[in-house]
């Protein structure tokens, strides 16, 4: 059985900032405190918190929709990389990101299920009322 992870959360940006944002490797770091390699190209690869998140960009339509695919360092050998999918949306002035994570392992669905919030949803909304 397929394991899906759900999140929405509502930040106080413009959806197409929060977009910017999460592909900017400038402001992806200024969000979670750790440096990252991502790009804004379908195959750019994408590492963050010193390689213990790897994937691809599969797909970007801006300033809509990003499809990666996305390991930790818990997943096993044999796993497959998981599918993350992050829509952003306009809510009034603000932002909303839609998240699907498809496929993590049973050994790190709780931590990356939690990590989401931990991670990126509170810091991202820490750095965004710092201004």
């Amino acid at each position: 059985m397929r394991s899906i992870i759900r999140h929405s959360v509502v930040l106080p940006a413009p959806a197409e900032k929060l977009f910017d944002m999460y592909l900017d490797p400038v402001a992806h770091q200024a969000i979670t405190g750790a440096p990252v390699e991502i790009g804004d190209n379908k195959g750019s690869k994408f590492k963050a918190f010193d390689g213990a998140l790897t994937g691809t960009i599969l797909e970007v339509i801006k300033p809509r929709l990003i499809v990666k695919s996305w390991r930790s360092i818990h997943f096993l050998d044999d796993d497959p990389d998981s599918t993350l999918i992050l829509s952003f949306t306009s809510e009034g002035d603000q932002g909303r990101i839609d998240l699907i994570h498809l496929d993590v392992p049973p050994q790190d669905y709780d931590g990356v299920n939690q990590g989401w919030e931990k991670f990126y949803w509170t810091p991202w909304r820490n750095y965004l009322a710092a201004g």
